[in-house]
């Protein structure tokens, strides 16, 4: 089975988390096991990103979502290594502004979304309005709970109109993230990235754990899949990420135009 469909969440399937092994490696023993298929597999992704910009008929939106320290930045730093920047944003979904508060909650999503023939990456996403906005209980369930329709029509609006949408939920263990925010807190260089905020959210682990598989219920559809990646171990995370964008982008058949102009009267003076 190909890692692009090995760890998709079918639609209306029922998720339970602690049935997915945040440690799986698949047949990769160590990370070193990886590198030249992730190599291969890089080298494809520029081909298919070149495509993408060339013949504009596509944006690809990518989402990363998951618990604090599961590795989203550096999934953005490993998986996109080598592509052309100028074709790629990232946008990350911080504390809703006051402007954004008033406004619908998937206006600050829509606006972010990337041109045809770009590559956007949601560094969380309009997801946190059922996720934190669920926990921490910011706005009544009656509220919420009509959200998860609205995404789906949403994200489909979008795939109908040239955005292909993937959504990577990186799935690591309460322990492991135990062991990064005591990296964060012992090594120096690592101080800047550790707020009091992400030791206050993790006592409500469950209650995410809980959030997070609603999400990956009732939002994996046919046209914006949820993949539940195994993020215990960085370099299984990137290869299983960067497998499903290649083959994803692979399936658009994607073709250069044809030039404008009759190239065969073209001349190059000395």
């Amino acid at each position: 089975m190909k890692l692009e469909t090995k760890y998709i969440v079918t639609p209306d399937e029922r998720v339970t988390l602690s049935h997915h092994a945040p440690s799986h490696t698949g047949i990769y023993k160590e990370k070193r096991d990886t590198k030249r298929r992730l190599k291969k597999l890089h080298k494809q992704m520029l081909e298919l990103q070149e495509l993408l910009y060339a013949e504009s008929q596509h944006a690809l939106l990518i989402i990363l979502q998951g618990m604090d320290t599961c590795g989203k930045d550096g999934t953005i730093r490993k998986v996109m290594s080598g592509i052309n920047v100028q074709g790629c944003d990232v946008v990350s979904f911080k504390v809703p502004s006051t402007d954004e508060l008033s406004r619908d909650f998937l206006w600050r999503a829509h606006k972010a979304v990337p041109q045809k023939g770009h590559i956007g990456i949601f560094n969380r996403s309009h997801y946190e309005d059922v996720l934190v906005v669920r926990v921490h209980e910011l706005v009544p369930k009656q509220v919420w709970a009509q959200r998860y329709q609205q995404i789906n029509d949403f994200e489909k609006m979008l795939v109908e109109n040239g955005t292909v949408v993937l959504k990577f939920f990186l799935h690591i263990s309460k322990d492991e993230q135990k062991a990064r925010l005591e990296s964060r807190i012992s090594d120096a260089t690592k101080h800047w990235k550790i707020e009091e905020s992400d030791i206050r959210e993790r006592a409500y682990w469950d209650d995410y754990m809980q959030a997070y598989e609603t999400v990956l219920q009732k939002c994996s559809t046919d046209w914006a899949p949820w993949y539940i990646i195994p993020a215990n171990k960085k370099w299984y995370r990137n290869l299983a990420i960067t497998e499903c964008l290649v083959e994803t982008l692979k399936k658009l058949d994607m073709k250069y135009p044809e030039p404008t102009i009759d190239i065969t009267k073209l001349r190059i003076d000395d």
